[in-house]
């Protein structure tokens, strides 16, 4: 599915659970050839002699049998799908709550108020303490822009009649979100001043500014999911202060299980490359059981990775460059120019498989769960001796008809953060860090309520559906309705006469007096029951 990119980062690789192949040929299906995916990096070039072949090895035709490896037994450690009672109804906020549970409202609460009271000492109202009511209520307006963007975040308490919002002025001024906006902080303090102390000295952690939300939302992310697939986000370069963003993700639904920030080289000890210690670090989940399949493209693929995956029982396919260690070299019978599409060379190194496939440009494949060849079949357009295009049937390799169909999925994640992301324009990273664990816990929470309901058979609500509600329990934890901010007199939409009132529910302001009844007038007229 296409979709829009996160704004921290891009999918590059992707996993699902095994399915069985049974080596079947198959009716001609029209598969894409593998795109390029992520050029940027550059790959593990190949040292003297490794990888290169005797010189009696050579690349296997299509004609020659390859020996198709044991399947993978999918054994997961625990029973896949979410956590919870099947049995019970969860609301969009419960579900929230397990990622932004109240220990995390808790740590930004205090850390807020410490550096809030530093900031503005001296002022003239000095700093009012944030409460857990108040962080909610930030939280509601932090969505809200989500489902409703304007170029300026002071647009949304304007009170022109070109704006006219009444909610966010009724859940908190303008003057106090900026107020905690400005002094948001994830750490103590005290903590980030030592840690600066140590900047330019191993013992420094340029993660301090998030490290404790960043756990706590890993560590419930990681207690309320078990169906396991494996992604990458990466961009093509570094974000502006030099983070990249790794997710650990499932394949069919796009749910996020586990996510790294990569600070650096220096947090890279093994020296086998980032790509090859970031792929294991990801899947140190302790439940993560046998039999998962790894689909990856070629920024991350080598030989090395895929054995060392095999000894853990995780068996991968992806797309490869030919400079990688391990890669084959100077083998006879390779893929002559301009080879007829559909051509197909093969050459088994132990339990790793290299596959080459001539399509509209040649196409190189690492697999360790493939045969070469299983009689698959692709349609594609060739144009004849006479000239004329016509349909014909081509062979096409099984690794690279399963790479896409578990790749062609992998910006899912990005496409349910993407409709109705949270992130704001800021100068400061931590703070992008924050907006992406808000959308990372929303869309958590609102795939985990798709599933809850298939199982129990319930109608699902539309992720707009779920964020507005959302938004709507976030602010009744904030404040009661007593106690709650006027948007001022705003013009009803039935009779336009000035009126303080308005419904929550819908968004709209209405009369509601002793000679006027618009609100039931307008919801029954919409056949809206109040």
């Amino acid at each position: 599915k296409k979709c829009t990119k996160s704004p921290l980062s891009k999918k590059v690789h992707h996993a699902s659970t095994p399915k069985k192949n049974t080596g079947s040929p198959k009716n001609g299906k029209a598969f894409s050839t593998p795109r390029r995916r992520n050029l940027s990096g550059k790959g593990e070039l190949t040292k003297q002699g490794e990888g290169e072949a005797d010189d009696g090895d050579r690349w296997h035709d299509i004609d020659e049998e390859d020996v198709e490896p044991p399947q993978p037994k999918f054994r997961p450690e625990r029973d896949v799908g979410p956590q919870l009672n099947r049995t019970s109804n969860y609301t969009p906020l419960d579900l929230f709550q397990l990622f932004f549970s109240k220990k995390v409202i808790e740590t930004l609460v205090r850390n807020t108020n410490i550096y809030g009271k530093k900031k503005h000492q001296g002022d003239k109202k000095g700093w009012v303490p944030v409460t857990a009511a108040d962080m909610y209520s930030f939280l509601s307006l932090v969505l809200y822009m989500g489902i409703v963007p304007l170029k300026a975040m002071t647009d949304y308490w304007k009170g022109s009649e070109l704006f006219s919002l009444p909610f966010p002025a009724s859940i908190m001024p303008r003057i106090r979100f900026t107020a905690i906006l400005g002094s948001l902080h994830m750490n103590d303090p005290a903590v980030e001043a030592a840690n600066d102390k140590k900047r330019g000295t191993s013992e420094y952690d340029r993660l301090c500014k998030i490290k404790p939300l960043y756990e706590q939302i890993l560590e419930r992310m990681v207690a309320t999911k078990g169906k396991i697939a494996l992604k990458q986000y990466i961009r093509n370069k570094p974000t502006k202060w030099g983070f990249k963003l790794f997710v650990l993700a499932d394949s069919e639904c796009g749910y996020t299980l586990n996510f790294y920030v990569y600070a650096g080289k220096e947090s890279e000890p093994s020296g086998k490359g980032s790509s090859y210690d970031t792929v294991m670090r990801l899947l140190k989940i302790p439940f993560l059981g046998k039999g998962y399949k790894l689909y990856v493209d070629n920024f991350y693929t080598s030989p090395r990775l895929f054995s060392d995956l095999l000894q853990k029982s995780v068996f991968a396919c992806g797309t490869l460059r030919s400079n990688v260690a391990g890669y084959p070299k100077k083998i006879k019978n390779d893929i002559p120019d301009r080879a007829p599409r559909g051509t197909i060379r093969w050459i088994r190194k132990g339990k790793v498989l290299f596959v080459k496939w001539s399509d509209t440009r040649e196409v190189t494949m690492c697999t360790t769960l493939h045969k070469a060849y299983s009689n698959d079949m692709a349609k594609r357009n060739t144009k004849g001796a006479d000239g004329q295009w016509q349909v014909k049937q081509v062979p096409i390799p099984g690794c690279i008809k399963d790479y896409n169909k578990y790749m062609g999925g992998v910006d899912l994640s990005d496409a349910l953060i993407g409709y109705y992301n949270v992130l704001q324009k800021t100068t400061k990273w931590y703070k992008k860090f924050f907006y992406h664990f808000v959308d990372i816990a929303t869309v958590n929470a609102f795939i985990i309520h798709k599933e809850m309901c298939k199982l129990q058979k319930q109608p699902e609500l539309k992720q707009k559906q779920f964020r507005e509600q959302l938004i709507l329990s976030l602010a009744d934890i904030g404040s009661s309705p007593n106690h709650r901010a006027t948007a001022g007199r705003r013009a009803c939409v039935l009779c336009k006469m000035k009126s303080p009132i308005y419904c929550r529910t819908c968004l709209k302001t209405l009369c509601l007096t002793t000679t006027r009844n618009c609100f039931s007038e307008w919801h029954s007229s919409n056949g809206i029951c109040v």
